[in-house]
């Protein structure tokens, strides 16, 4: 059995409708009731400002108050100081600030713990400031150079192409079963919890796949793979027979309804042969009441326009022929998007299931099959708010905020379980859980609330959002701070069930956020600077820049790939890039397939230092600004040394305003090297010079004077529990 070929390229990516809310309570049924569970769940502190809802164009429903736990005297007499983490992901603290100014009946629990705190302080992310890295700071308490994760994508020695950073392949049986290992060094700070004997319960921490074990459960999140691929590609069942040129996405399915009915199938993983494993799919669509059926999996499943359904499990039977084996199991959800003129059903990417989890999500790789029995189906991919269907167009904008809005309604479900689980835990300790809806919700909608990015549609930031937000005359141009509205009920919910039980709160995040409104292709400019050298034959176009090669007795216009035959004259090229802010020598000795070229020592050192000179000095003609406010040289940046050879030579610290291009960032070479920030990609970004997009630091606790960063934190979770740094260890304390 081949385990999905994970990919490299991360995600770049109602109509104001009814969604179901579709979340599970602890039933026999998990997923029956849903709604009404998850909006019980969003009740906040007692300052909360008014009754939840329990699904859009349902009428308020009131919380049942949180009663006093009769144990709470023996909860308060545990071994361990009881601390609770919340990251998430994203919270920027000039913008949190704003957002309090602006709604202080909507963020008193928030302002509740800024007054806790003393401030909003400012916390240190990572360099690179990407989500892999900045969490793999906190979770080793080591920089890069020390734990080796230094992008979402590094790249291969030998064919120069995209790796992923996080994890490694390994194969056994004959290497027809591919698994995967962490890549990251470091040991992990609930297991240096572990040998002291703290328990430590890590929810869906990024860059933890496969998970590592704790004294107590750990889960995967961020860079978890779907069953198909690596962050998730969702599939678009139609009767439009154009949709999928339309679209120019591989996994738009044309369905031919015959008397109402269409026949099709759900893809799922790759089989060691290169076939996908399926699953039979029928759908029975009643255009009358305006609702279809879906036969297909362990359940059928009805939907109207503008719902969402409930999980559901499909089977895969991946290698039938080899013994001792078992089907593949894997979990989606639909959602219908319309039934005339043209049917267009959406299905979420295929995620693990974790009942039966291959490969596993949780440690021991039974906690996620327990989970599903307490709260029912959930996601486990590593970014659930689905992105990449907003970027391919197969959700619109609105319906992006319906679906992830299922991902927070569900965030709160296993919230509560997971403090219900540290509650029930006799000795106190650690409990750490992620949310995901800050950071993913502003790469992909800044541009609605800031009206100077070139993206920006007036018209459509009018649009109200009332229906998602619950908020009177809320809209698209006022989208950041709803996003960041629903981190107040995320806090309530902490304080509120903790609020008989002595503990320490920490709300963090691993770094701030910024426009991202100019794409800078690095590739290129390294190219026009003659560091990057293209095979003869390759032209521009003098008009527009375009690369053109001969084909036949014709030129015809293509975007070179450094992976590309006969595309990159490795004999010349002395650097390239590749990941969002990596820069690498073609360094001799180093490189393979053909060899590098230039000379470690000296040589290396002088051009690396005239390349940082040439990229700090960039301008952008368009704006006056700098591109790039910092070039770091690995050798200079890094404390850590262990894992020094495998980091970029020079990582780029944009300025705000800009990134690296999505295309530039997997190898490829534009043929601008400036360039507005169009389409249905990130338009607020993180991936730039550290200072421009610091993290969050609250607690309800003072926080000490002073600068902190993300190895600051850790060294504090630690010495909380009187446990020394780790090796190579670097931090202060920041709590009193």
């Amino acid at each position: 059995m081949r385990l999905p070929r994970w990919t490299v390229y991360p995600a770049l990516g109602v109509l104001a409708v009814v969604f179901v809310a579709a979340l599970p309570k602890r039933s026999d049924d998990p997923n029956e009731g849903a709604a009404r569970e998850a909006q019980r769940l969003a009740a906040t502190a007692p300052e909360n400002p008014g009754p939840a809802r329990r699904g859009i164009g349902e009428e308020p429903i009131e919380l049942a108050p949180v009663v006093a736990s009769p144990n709470a005297a023996a909860r308060s007499a545990a071994t361990y100081e009881r601390v609770i983490v919340l990251g998430i992901d994203g919270l920027d603290p000039e913008l949190l600030a704003g957002v309090i100014e602006r709604h202080p009946e909507r963020t008193k629990n928030l302002t509740w713990l800024v007054e806790q705190s003393g401030g909003i302080h400012s916390l240190g992310t990572s360099t690179p400031p990407q989500s892999p890295v900045a969490w793999s700071n906190l979770i080793t308490g080591l920089d890069p150079g020390g734990h080796g994760i230094f992008d979402f994508i590094h790249r291969d020695l030998v064919t120069r192409e995209g790796v992923p950073s996080a994890t490694r392949s390994t194969s056994s049986f004959f290497g027809l079963i591919e698994g995967q290992e962490p890549a990251r060094s470091g040991k992990p700070f609930w297991q240096l919890l572990a040998e002291k004997g703290v328990p430590a319960d890590i929810w869906r921490m990024p860059a933890n796949f496969p998970p590592e074990r704790s004294l107590g459960v750990s889960f995967s999140g961020m860079l978890t793979p779907a069953i198909d691929s690596a962050y998730g590609q969702a599939s678009l069942y139609t009767s439009d027979p154009f949709l999928r040129t339309e679209l120019g996405y591989s996994k738009v399915e044309l369905v031919t309804l015959r008397g109402g009915v269409g026949r099709t199938v759900v893809n799922g993983p790759i089989r060691s042969d290169g076939t996908i494993a399926t699953a039979a799919l029928n759908l029975h669509v009643d255009e009358e009441a305006r609702t279809i059926a879906i036969e297909g999996g362990e359940r059928t499943l009805l939907a109207r326009v503008g719902e969402w359904t409930e999980f559901t499990r499909f089977s895969f039977d991946v290698e039938p022929w080899i013994p001792f084996f078992g089907d593949v199991s894997g979990i989606g959800r639909f959602y219908l998007k319309s039934l005339e003129p043209e049917f267009e059903l959406y299905l979420s990417p295929i995620n693990i299931d974790p009942k039966n989890a291959t490969p596993p999500v949780s440690e021991p790789a039974d906690a996620s099959a327990k989970v599903v029995d307490a709260v029912g189906l959930y996601y486990t991919q590593g970014m659930p708010e689905d992105v990449n269907a907003l970027k391919d167009r197969l959700l619109d904008d609105s319906e992006f905020l319906g679906q992830s809005q299922q991902v927070y309604l569900e965030s709160l479900v296993l919230l509560e379980h997971a403090l219900e689980r540290h509650l029930a835990e006799p000795r106190g300790g650690l409990c750490f859980f992620y949310v995901s809806t800050v950071d993913l919700m502003s790469h992909m909608l800044w541009r609605h609330s800031d009206r100077s990015h070139p993206h920006h549609d007036a018209a459509l930031a009018e649009e109200s959002t009332e229906v998602w937000s619950g908020r009177a005359g809320s809209r698209f141009g006022d989208v950041l701070d709803d996003i960041y509205l629903h981190a107040d009920p995320i806090v309530g919910l902490v304080r509120k069930r903790m609020q008989d039980v002595p503990h320490t709160l920490v709300v963090m995040s691993d770094h701030g956020f910024a426009p991202f409104a100019r794409k800078f292709s690095l590739n290129t400019w390294l190219v026009e600077r003659g560091y990057l050298v293209l095979e003869d034959g390759i032209e521009r176009d003098p008009a527009t820049g375009a690369f053109l090669r001969t084909k036949g007795e014709t030129k015809e216009t293509f975007t070179p790939k450094l992976d590309g035959a006969d595309v990159v004259d490795w004999s010349k090229t002395r650097a390239y890039g590749m990941g969002f802010n990596g820069l690498y020598l073609n360094l001799a000795g180093r490189e393979a397939d053909p060899g590098g070229i230039v000379q470690p020592g000296p040589e290396a050192e002088a051009l690396l230092r005239e390349i940082k000179a040439a990229l700090e000095a960039e301008i952008d003609p368009q704006t006056g600004e700098r591109v790039v406010l910092r070039a770091d040289l690995a050798s200079d940046v890094y404390i850590g040394r262990e894992r020094l050879g495998d980091a970029p030579d020079i990582v780029v610290g944009y300025n705000s305003g800009y990134c690296n291009s999505d295309q530039a960032s997997v190898g490829d070479i534009p043929s601008a090297v400036l360039a507005d920030n169009l389409g249905g990609t990130f338009n607020g970004s993180h991936l730039m010079a550290p200072e421009v997009v610091s993290g969050v630091l609250l607690a309800t606790r003072p926080v000490r004077p002073g600068a902190h960063d993300l190895c600051d934190l850790t060294v504090e979770l630690l010495a909380r529990y009187g446990v020394a740094p780790g090796p190579g260890m670097r931090g202060e304390r920041v709590l009193e």
